[in-house]
């Protein structure tokens, strides 16, 4: 039996649960009401929050937006990976893998494609390698910054906001 289960955000205590687990994990995330908007969106069929839990600890979670806010994927009604967050005491176990393979079988009921940001600067290399070792390329539109393309010669902030897009096509 694997070590490692994934399930989808439900109820009330899950949020609260990944609302305090992500204030415990990050300094930089502070307790508020971000879990309980995820939940209402899984009911209303906007978002689909997979909880990852390893050993019976929660362990990270991942969001898949029905409705991007990138043009290219809302355009094209690409679904779009969002959010992914192992804890640093689960990483290389295979639950971010684990949670991607679930989200892309999801997904291909309804999509022949999936969709990912990633940012640019080192501290999302590892990301950035996963991706693609997944089959995940460029999506050919550049690069963006708060989801607008960044034009040629304009000068924009190196932060999370700049953003390059990949997609897959599933199978």
């Amino acid at each position: 039996m694997s070590e490692i289960n994934i399930k989808r955000l439900t109820t009330s205590q899950e949020a609260e649960l990944l609302d305090h687990k992500f204030s415990e994990q990050y300094k930089w995330y502070k307790r508020g009401d971000y879990y309980q908007r995820c939940l209402q969106e899984n009911i209303a069929g906007s978002r689909i929050t997979l909880m990852a839990y390893y050993a019976d600890q929660l362990a990270g979670c991942c969001h898949v937006l029905l409705n991007s806010e990138y043009p290219y994927f809302r355009d094209n009604h690409i679904p779009e990976i969002n959010d992914l967050n192992v804890f640093v005491e689960y990483r290389r176990k295979r639950i971010a893998s684990k949670m991607f393979d679930e989200l892309e079988t999801i997904v291909s009921h309804t999509s022949r494609y999936i969709g990912i940001g990633v940012g640019l600067y080192k501290d999302y290399g590892n990301a950035q390698r996963m991706y693609n070792s997944r089959g995940y390329v460029m999506d050919g539109n550049g690069i963006t910054y708060k989801n607008v393309q960044v034009e040629p010669g304009k000068s924009v902030i190196v932060d999370d906001d700049l953003v390059i897009y990949l997609i897959k096509e599933l199978k």
